[in-house]
Parts: structure tokens; sequence; C-alpha cells
């Protein structure tokens, strides 16, 4: 791997993700639909639930939210993986002749790591992006609005409760990064390998860049049909969300007319509610983002549609996982590498793995 510096890893994390949310982002909110509880009633109509045209509107929903979220999440998880895989490596003892932990757990305890910091920065926006990307838009007697100033407005009394889809975000990520990366890693070593033992091996920028999106669209597309259960379950959950920070937001408003005649302060709160507004805060965050648990969300799913209604959406998840991972680890590896060689660094084979 090529020596780069944090600011290099940063800029070409950035990167790939502003380029995959713009070109996949649409594939993200029909797989998000698809998933929903109100799928039928929103996007299906007739006798035989044909799919409609509201289906396929307004994909592009909650997609500035994500990339605003996605710059810094992408870049603290590149930081964080190169990082910790890089540590471990380095200091990786020795037992008889061989490496005492085995490469691909070196691997998933690096990106496993580096998910945990990317998802308490992402988990605002994957909030705000899933409930946006429900708002309807479709029917043209009344005015289009913003989703996501909709959907912000509903947390706009608790902001702090953002973060309770933290849980089943990092629910979902875990796992399948934990699969994805130790594959992507070995696919890329084969390839690689393969293409030195047949002396067609270029160590071009291209060819590396190629190979990545190759190794790390098949991996990816495996891992996503392999946790599409937990990812409809969290996508359950992450639309809950807004709905149980709306219902938080009742109280407040009922003790605000109750003591009408009260001294207020700037905002209109009561000095008493003002005074508990952060504390409260702060304990709605540590809530669940819906009245159910994963396992019954998981068994209701199982109770209405079936097994199959747990991998709704499977493979158009694993079709946009291809080309997104693909993409996202293509772009970052090419950027990470092409900054290295602007800054006067010798490229050889090592800087290319």
């Amino acid at each position: 791997m090529s020596n780069n510096d944090n600011v290099d890893i940063w800029i070409a994390g950035a990167f790939a993700a502003f380029t995959v949310d713009l070109i996949v982002y649409p594939l993200d909110t029909v797989k998000t639909r698809l998933q929903s509880p109100d799928y039928k009633r929103l996007y299906t109509q007739g006798a035989n639930n044909a799919v409609s045209r509201s289906m396929f509107r307004g994909v592009y929903q909650g997609v500035g939210s994500v990339i605003i979220a996605t710059l810094p999440s992408s870049g603290a998880f590149f930081s964080t993986y190169e990082g910790i895989k890089s540590t471990l490596e380095k200091r990786n003892p020795q037992r008889n002749g061989s490496k005492l932990l085995p490469q691909p757990l070196i691997h998933a305890v690096a990106s496993g790591t580096a998910e945990l910091v990317s998802c308490a920065i992402l988990t605002p926006a994957e909030v705000i992006k899933q409930n946006a990307q429900m708002v309807d838009n479709s029917n043209a007697s009344r005015p289009r609005v913003n989703a996501t100033l909709v959907t912000m407005k509903r947390f706009r009394s608790n902001p702090l409760a953002l973060w309770r889809g933290y849980t089943a975000l990092a629910s979902r990520n875990l796992p399948f990064t934990a699969l994805q990366f130790p594959m992507f890693e070995r696919i890329k070593q084969s390839v690689r390998r393969y293409r030195d033992d047949r002396g067609i091996r270029t160590n071009t920028l291209l060819e590396s860049g190629m190979i990545t999106a190759v190794s790390a669209g098949t991996g990816g597309s495996i891992a996503a049909v392999v946790t599409t259960p937990i990812d409809v379950v969290k996508t359950r959950i992450m639309l809950a969300a807004a709905q149980s920070a709306a219902e938080d937001q009742k109280p407040v408003a009922d003790s605000v007319k109750q003591t009408k005649g009260a001294i207020v302060d700037a905002t209109g709160k009561t000095i008493k509610s003002a005074r508990a507004s952060l504390a409260d805060a702060m304990q709605n965050i540590s809530k669940p983002p819906s009245r159910k648990g994963s396992m019954q969300i998981a068994r209701e799913i199982i109770r209405d549609q079936g097994t199959k209604g747990l991998f709704r959406g499977g493979t158009l998840r694993a079709v946009w996982t291809m080309l997104g991972s693909g993409l996202y680890l293509g772009v970052y590896e090419s950027g990470r590498i092409y900054l290295a060689g602007r800054r006067g660094e010798t490229l050889d084979g090592d800087d290319l793995e």
C-alpha cells in the first residue's frame, strides 16, 4: 500500500462517496420503498398489486443529507480502516513461522471498528434519508414539498433522537462489512496473483482501479444478499424513528399549553421546561427508535409475508451494492494512488496492493 497521509485518504474516500451517492441513490430509494411496511398501500395499485408510477418518482429525495454526511463518514471509515489494518499487520506476532492473526481476521477487525466510527457520523443522515425517501410527492394536485425539510421538522424539538437508529445501522453494517472486506481483499489478491502468474499484470492505475472495483462489487453483492434480513429490519426501525420523535414532542406541547400564563423565555418555553429540555433530550437518545424490538419486527414480517418478506429488495440491494461497492472502492483506490503519485512518490507493485 502506498504511504498515503490522512489527507489523501479523506479526499479519496470523500470523492468516492460523492460519486457513488449520485449514481446509485435512486436504486437505494426504490429498495427503501420496497422494504417499507406501507409498500402495498403507497406503491401498488389494482387487484394484482402492480407497481405504481409513484414508486419511481422523487428517487433523489433526501440525497443532500446523505452527501453532507457521507463525505466525513467515508473519510473517517478509510482512515480508521487503513490505520488499524496497518497497525495489526505490523504488530502481528509470529508463531511457528506463521502469523498469529490470520489476514481475514485483521481485515474484519479493522473494517468493523471503522464501521462503528462511520456509523456515528452517518446515522442522523440515514434516518433523515430513509424517511425523506418515503415522503409522497406523487400527487399532482398538491404542491411539491422539500422531503428533507419535512423530515427534519419532525425532529426539531429533539434532534438527538436522530441518533436512535445508531444500533440498527451498526447492526446492519457490521456483519456486512465484516463479510465484505475479507472477501474483497482475498478476491483482489487472487486476481492480481492470477495476472502475475500469466505475465499480464500492467501495474497501471487503471488496472488497479478495475481489479479493486470487480473484487469489491463481487464481495459486496454476496454480503448484501446474506445480510438482507437485517437490512429489512433496519429500514423498518429507521422509518419508525421519525414517528417516535414526533410522539416525544406531544408531552412538551401539552405542558406548554397547560402553563399558558407562566413566565416563558426567548424560545417560548417555560423556565421549568427549558431547564429540563437538555436532560430530556439526552435521555430520549437512549430510547429505542421503535416501540418494537428487532426480533418482534422480524416475526411480524414473517407472519405477514413469510420468510421471503425478510429478503424483500434483496436482489435490488445486491445489484446496487455491486455497483456501489465497485465504484466506491474502485474510485477510492484509484484516488489514493493518484494523490500519492502527484506528491512525487514512485509507485511500484506494492503500492497497488
